[in-house]
């Protein structure tokens, strides 16, 4: 039975679902957006906060954010952590990520989601529509 018991299994051991979190919490701080499973999105949520909140509380002071999360992250993390994410994150007190979820995997129907934060640099994508006769852009054709 599962009383008292928090947190997704992933069908992995308690070290490979360490790894797995702590390699993708790397990968979401470093490119401020990942692309994953729902379940997985959800569980990196909560860890993502907590460092955050964890890496403002000793905002300020250097070497005790260092202290506080080398045992976790990598120095490069931990820089872009006091360089950039803590002058972007200091207004809020919490829901520091938002979860986008997507269509299903096509292969075997997992959720899929997208997992980014709130302030993150958006991208415009150009969409440039097509004729598909004359194979030129329609702002093109007059």
């Amino acid at each position: 039975m599962k009383h008292c018991k928090s947190g997704r299994q992933f069908g992995r051991v308690a070290s490979q679902r360490k790894a797995l979190l702590s390699s993708m919490l790397v990968s979401l701080i470093i490119h401020e957006r990942i692309e994953t499973t729902e379940a997985k999105a959800k569980e990196l949520k909560s860890k993502i906060d907590r460092v955050i909140t964890k890496a403002k509380r000793a905002e300020g002071k250097d070497m005790e954010i260092v202290r506080k999360l080398e045992a976790t992250l990598p120095i490069v993390a931990i820089q872009k952590i006091k360089d950039e994410l803590l002058d972007r994150m200091s207004k809020r007190k919490s829901g520091y990520t938002r979860v986008i979820k997507m269509s299903p995997r096509k292969s075997d129907g997992a959720r899929k989601a997208i997992i980014e934060f709130v302030d993150a640099k958006k991208e415009v994508k150009k969409t440039i529509k097509v004729d598909k006769k004359t194979k030129k852009s329609v702002s093109e054709k007059k």
